[in-house]
């Protein structure tokens, strides 16, 4: 989470829909504001006037051309500067903005009007929508207090059929009891550009000693483990051919269960019972199942939408990392845990791919990305894109060794560039 204070604000005279999101009309209306004013900061890029950026070679480190890029300045300019080179070129787009709770924490001031922190939301959902890929999709951080406003602009901008979750995260394990309620959770809107594509491309979760253990090898078959599944399938879309007495190579005939049909035709399962890729039991007497071998599968869980502390860590162990890194340093007050980040950049990348963050803050994605081996864009305003980002960058270089660090064994190297946004 960044300083929202710095950011182009637009004035309350142009904020639409009064006093809260009430109407697509008033979505619509900050859509035609927003895309009015890119269009304006476009026309004054292209003369020049802004949206170039300047390399700092001794505040970059490491390998050069990476690809891996912290770019200093405000990120609504450097959002509509990048569309000239990254248009549909980024993976996973994740933002932890302010949440507008009316707090002061030690590095920015969240009081902005309801209207004008939504307007300054869809300003920034507007640019960010262009960059993303075909199966890209944005992650954003928010909690209750502008969750359903936010949610009700993201729906118009990418499509209410491109919402894909909400995810529930345990944000801190113990309690709250100054608190009418203590409030343990956060959450994060979940869009792709296009659901099928994010679908189709989207990473299960890693396979546990659970999963891994149904895995076995009983009749000890060279290419390794296997588990078992049906050999029949419902019968309303099954055809003729799928309808057979199946004889065993013991010479026991078995039929399909009642309302069942085999999954093969009768001359595809001849093919299978010879490539012994068919299992009737130790005996050979055994009703006819599937070997799935492990070697050939995509092991890994469906990613559920509770995610508990004790999987991708609290505020507070965040802050903990951040105090080791940075002792001397003031804390960021609600920092990101990178078991939280990874799981983001794991579910929706792969390694090479490219990951953005527009409110980069602590520097904790693009810390993750990098231990991760994913491309990365950050982006921030303020003097702590030097002295958090950058230095925390040139730390994961190194090699730190907190965080994910040891989870996955990262030991340090690649590198990175840092430029300054001018204009």
């Amino acid at each position: 989470m960044t300083d929202a204070r710095p950011m182009e604000k637009l004035r309350s005279d142009e904020a639409v829909g009064g006093a809260g999101l009430d109407s697509h009309a008033a979505v619509s209306g900050r859509r035609s504001t927003a895309r009015r004013q890119r269009s304006n900061r476009a026309r004054r890029a292209k003369n020049g006037l802004a949206g170039s950026f300047s390399r700092i070679a001794k505040l970059s480190y490491g390998e050069a051309s990476t690809g891996n890029a912290l770019i200093q300045g405000e990120n609504l300019r450097v959002l509509d500067t990048l569309q000239r080179g990254y248009a549909g070129r980024i993976r996973c787009v994740y933002i932890d903005p302010p949440y507008n709770n009316q707090e002061r924490y030690r590095h920015y001031r969240d009081t902005r009007s309801h209207e004008a922190w939504l307007d300054m939301m869809v300003a920034r959902l507007l640019a960010i929508r262009p960059l993303l890929a075909k199966d890209g999709s944005l992650w954003i951080s928010i909690d209750d207090r502008e969750i359903h406003y936010l949610k009700v602009a993201a729906d118009e901008i990418f499509g209410r059929e491109n919402f894909v979750t909400t995810v529930v995260w345990q944000q801190r394990t113990t309690r709250e009891n100054r608190k009418v309620f203590s409030n343990n959770h956060e959450y994060l809107l979940v869009y792709a550009i296009d659901q099928r594509e994010f679908r189709a491309r989207r990473n299960p979760l890693p396979a546990g000693p659970e999963l891994l253990a149904r895995y076995q090898n009983p009749d000890s078959d060279p290419r390794g483990p296997w588990q078992s599944v049906s050999a029949n399938v419902q019968a309303g879309h099954g055809t003729a051919s799928q309808f057979y007495d199946l004889v065993a190579p013991s010479g026991k005939v078995h039929r399909p269960p009642s309302g069942r049909c085999w999954v093969y035709t009768k001359e595809k399962m001849r093919r299978e019972i010879a490539a012994g890729n068919i299992w009737f039991g130790k005996t050979g007497q055994g009703v006819p199942r599937i070997k799935r071998f492990l070697n050939s599968s995509k092991v890994g869980l469906t990613p559920e939408t509770l995610w508990p502390a004790s999987e991708v860590g609290t505020n507070d162990e965040a802050k903990k990392q951040l105090l080791r890194l940075f002792p001397d340093e003031g804390v960021f007050d609600t920092p990101k845990p990178e078991g939280l980040i990874g799981r983001v950049i794991e579910i929706a990348t792969e390694p090479g791919d490219l990951v953005l963050d527009a409110f980069l803050g602590s520097g904790t994605t693009t810390a993750v990305a990098h231990k991760l081996n994913r491309r990365y864009i950050g982006i921030e305003l303020g003097q702590h894109a030097v002295t958090y980002c950058a230095a925390r960058l040139r730390r994961v270089v190194n090699g730190d060794a907190t965080g994910i660090s040891n989870h996955i064994g990262w030991k340090g190297g690649g590198g990175f560039d840092f430029y300054r946004a001018l204009g």
